[in-house]
């Protein structure tokens, strides 16, 4: 019987357990699930007879060891930074690796002992990045096998509430790590490159220059620039592309309203606010807000936000700035932190809501002296609050490449992204089987 280790049963866990599982018959495995929670392993293996609930310490080497000894083939779903170390156990013990993370330049580094230890480290394997990259593969490869030659190429991603569940005045839940979604952008400044001249947007700007798709069926989305677009040119073998760009989605008025944040400062990460624990939201945006004897913090806020911006004012109300709340509670909080909190407790999913994963590629190429755009949108709505379209995103990608490693399916070594034909076609067939499909149009312009 072959045997795999999971380490971390979190959100996206949930749907790489079910379909492990579903298919532990077909592969004779048996699923290791590492987590801290037994209760939660429990409540997504179902006490399946193929399953085993392990509440060790995944950080822990020693902890860890003997159950990565058995392994034929780890998957990890812990917190980026924890991959390295991870990484490293597995090729000490000569262990197949997936994680759905961006290759960083400490897990780079381990691509020669990788391949001398003959193993793969996969990843970049989940929703974004992963099926952006099979996706986005798929159609360049097929246009260069024409013969074309690629002249502009567009990508944007977003995880969103579902329409129907769509009942606030942001149009936005989130479905993914909070944090994340408060810090994006930061950090230095986004880059892509469009006919041939280089974009930087700083991030003060970010949500200020704006793309807008229309998706039929789906309506109007915004998109604001990824950080960096620029490596994606050789990447995707698009070395020399005069446009290529990449951006995260959301649906309109959204970014102005996150623009009026940053430009207050609550999204600042870079210092902690005295006695933050005794803050109300109220003393929070106040605390950002000129001091005035007599105006309220409400006109305060419309004297910043300014006649033309009024219509903001609605999305702050509706995250209960003003409301005489209790204070958060939150020790040494930065304004990035305690932002987070309001956040979280106005847009976070409600019971019974769905999320919903939108991706849309543009591609503009030349051939036999005509050019040519084509299209690629997929919209992914989740099951229910486990089997988000998040956790299926970035879940089912991770699995199947799971069960390709095991069947002997892919011969790579080394650090690898699922970028090319022979672990990309399969995956994708697959995932189409499964609701995760994409539409294509193309025409001439």
């Amino acid at each position: 019987m072959k045997n795999i280790l999971l380490l971390g049963a979190g959100l996206s866990s949930s749907s790489i357990i079910r379909y492990l599982l579903e298919h532990s018959l077909e592969l004779n495995l048996e699923l290791l699930v590492v987590d801290q929670s037994e209760e939660l392993i429990l409540s997504k293996t179902m006490s399946h007879p193929r399953s085993q609930a392990l509440t060790i310490n995944a950080l822990d080497a020693e902890a860890r060891k003997p159950h990565l000894l058995k392994a034929d083939l780890v998957i990890s779903m812990l917190p980026a930074r924890f991959h390295t170390e991870i990484a490293k156990d597995c090729i000490l013990y000569k262990k197949n690796l997936i994680t759905p993370s961006y290759i960083s330049p400490e897990i780079m580094a381990l691509h020669d002992e990788a391949i001398n230890a003959g193993i793969l480290i996969m990843n970049e394997i989940g929703v974004d990045p992963g099926i952006d990259h099979m996706s986005a593969m798929a159609i360049i490869d097929k246009v260069k096998a024409q013969g074309g030659k690629m002249h502009s190429f567009k990508s944007f991603c977003g995880g969103l509430v579902a329409p129907e569940f769509d009942n606030n005045p942001w149009h936005y839940k989130f479905t993914w790590n909070p944090r994340n979604v408060v810090l994006a952008g930061q950090g230095g400044a986004s880059c892509f490159i469009e006919e041939n001249q280089y974009k930087y947007i700083p991030y003060r700007r970010l949500f200020k220059r704006l793309d807008h798709v229309t998706i039929d069926g789906f309506g109007e989305f915004e998109a604001y620039a990824n950080r960096d677009s620029l490596k994606y040119r050789s990447i995707y073998g698009l070395e020399g592309i005069p446009t290529i760009y990449r951006g995260t989605f959301r649906r309109p008025g959204y970014s102005e309203a996150w623009s009026q944040m940053i430009d207050l400062g609550l999204t600042d990460d870079n210092y902690v606010m005295d006695q933050s624990e005794k803050l109300t939201p109220r003393q929070f945006l106040n605390a950002f807000l000129p001091y005035h004897p007599t105006r309220s913090v409400e006109d305060k806020l419309k004297d910043f936000l300014g006649e033309d911006k009024s219509n903001m004012f609605e999305k702050f109300q509706f995250l209960d700035f003003f409301a005489d709340a209790a204070p958060m509670g939150i020790q040494n909080a930065s304004p990035a932190q305690l932002l987070q909190e309001i956040l979280v407790r106005k847009l976070s999913l409600s019971k019974g809501d769905k999320d919903m994963l939108v991706m849309y590629h543009e591609f503009v190429y030349h051939l036999n002296g005509e050019q040519h755009r084509i299209t690629s949108h997929m919209v992914n709505l989740g099951e229910d609050q486990t089997y988000t379209s998040m956790s299926n995103t970035v879940g089912l990608p991770v699995a199947i490449c799971a069960k390709m490693i095991l069947q002997g399916k892919i011969a790579l070594k080394g650090v690898q992204m699922p970028i090319m034909k022979d672990v990309y076609e399969p995956i994708l067939a697959e995932l189409d089987t499964l609701g995760i499909s994409f539409i294509e149009k193309e025409e001439k312009i």
